[in-house]
């Protein structure tokens, strides 16, 4: 697997130069191939279709649990939530 590594500061910005310079090692990954093996085979379509997440639940099942348990407020619906412009305000408090 290749990695990009490198460090930077707080509070200081990469140059033009720099940033185009990243953009060219990503371009030049994204043309190798990959390489699998016995640890990370290549998967079927069929099985790519069966991944689900973790947890099994839907992301309204999840907010219907944290209802439930007082989390968050029984209106809230998960795009409200996940909306920026919108204040956080809403969720309730332990």
């Amino acid at each position: 697997m290749a990695m990009i590594r490198g460090n930077l500061e707080a509070g200081t910005e990469l140059t033009p130069d720099e940033i185009e310079v990243l953009r060219a090692r990503i371009r030049a990954l994204k043309d190798r191939p990959i390489f699998y093996d016995e640890d990370c085979p290549e998967l079927t379509d069929e099985q790519l279709a069966e991944f689900r997440p973790v947890n099994g639940m839907t992301m309204e099942e999840r907010y219907q649990e944290m209802r439930e348990a007082g989390i968050v407020d029984p209106e809230l619906r998960p795009e409200e939530d996940a909306d920026p412009s919108k204040p956080a305000g809403r969720r309730l408090s332990a």
